[in-house]
């Protein structure tokens, strides 16, 4: 809104607005309004979160620590949302399609959040949605992004190829060429590609969910990670950058670097009311609408291969999980003391604030290998 008011409308009487033009100029701007928005907004919305009881209720089969943290305010993903929302409308160009794809991500995952938080907090339970209703509202989510990005596609301005790190000449066609020019099977052709997404934002969203379990960790590598994807678009988007780094052009996705740089500057005001001990909790509400942006992000500058590096942490609580539970079905034997692995830790002696700080130093790690692939290919 304001870029268009500043640029493009009051730009021919006032060339001093030139400036607003430039894309790093309205990313560094839109990043201070978003954490300006999460410092200020904050201790309002843990006042009323407090007032109407919306607390966090705590697995009781978890480290007995956490039984002190019940009763502290949940759902502060709200601010979050609106951290970032509010602006990525004020500094971007909205007539870019990409900008509303991600948009719709953060509502959309978000809204699924705030659903599953509200059920756990109405039924004073740690479980809200069941399982099988949450993952059909993400799929249904994310194959709406996937068939988006397909009309997309259809002008010209989006790629069905991904690409694959560290080989540049490699890029394999998600859709089936010998089925696009058969009308009856046509939607059979792009079927891989809309089940890749689904797999994709799904995986995402539900990785960001299983790391909030300790004060300040998933927010802390959602920062990493949204850095990363910062200067990911930034080179997707620009040509010379593309051009020198063999990356597939798209001068359009330039206009997410806004996004990011909210979600860094959200991120970043959210953790300051969240770092240990914890003022308040993202909830369901903030880490799906946080996983979805990311892996949505992820998918539309065709970075969708290396984003478990860009959120290795992530994959990782997602990968402990997913090996103790298969782990425990098959040979009724756990491989950790508890999942996530975080909690892993945290029984074999480690402090919250220890475990906190080293899987932010791991997300790190991983995030700056992300980024020298780029080069490496």
């Amino acid at each position: 809104m304001l870029y268009w008011l500043l640029y493009q409308k009051l730009f021919p009487y006032i060339h001093a607005f030139r400036i607003f033009r430039y894309l790093t100029f309205r990313t560094a701007f839109a990043t201070l309004t978003a954490l300006l928005i999460g410092l200020l907004i904050g201790p309002y919305l843990i006042d009323r979160l407090r007032e109407f009881q919306i607390s966090q209720f705590i697995r009781e089969d978890g480290p007995k620590d956490h039984q002190k943290k019940a009763g502290t305010p949940t759902m502060g993903g709200l601010l979050i949302g609106v951290a970032i929302l509010v602006p990525t409308l004020l500094w971007s160009d909205l007539s870019n399609p990409f900008v509303w794809l991600a948009i719709l991500a953060t509502v959309g995952f978000g809204g699924i959040g705030f659903a599953d938080d509200y059920i756990k907090i109405v039924h004073k339970r740690n479980l809200g949605l069941t399982a099988r209703a949450k993952i059909a509202a993400q799929v249904s989510i994310a194959a709406l992004i996937a068939i988006l990005l397909l009309v997309i596609r259809g002008k010209g301005e989006y790629s069905t190829r991904l690409m694959v790190p560290f080989f540049k000449r490699i890029r394999p066609d998600m859709a089936i060429d010998s089925l696009r020019h058969m009308p009856h099977l046509w939607p059979l052709a792009f079927a891989p590609f809309v089940f890749f997404i689904v797999l994709v934002l799904v995986g995402s969203s539900n990785a960001v969910n299983l790391t909030d379990g300790l004060d300040g960790l998933a927010i802390g590598c959602t920062i990493i990670a949204a850095g990363a994807l910062t200067v990911l678009t930034y080179v997707s988007g620009n040509v010379v950058f593309a051009d020198y780094l063999g990356l597939q052009r798209m001068p359009m996705v330039s206009e997410l670097t806004i996004f990011c740089g909210s979600m860094v500057g959200a991120s970043i005001g959210f953790l300051w009311y969240n770092a240990h001990p914890a003022e308040v909790f993202m909830g369901d509400v903030g880490s799906l609408a946080l996983g979805g942006a990311i892996g949505t992000i992820a998918v539309i500058i065709k970075q969708e291969l290396l984003l478990p590096f860009i959120g290795g942490v992530f994959v990782l609580e997602a990968l402990s999980v997913m090996l103790q539970v298969g782990s425990y079905k098959l040979r009724k034997k756990r491989i950790f003391k508890m999942a996530p692995i975080h909690h892993h830790f945290e029984l074999m002696g480690w402090s919250e604030s220890k475990v906190i700080v080293r899987f932010w130093i791991a997300a790190l790690v991983f995030a700056l290998f992300a980024l020298t692939t780029l080069k490496l290919r």
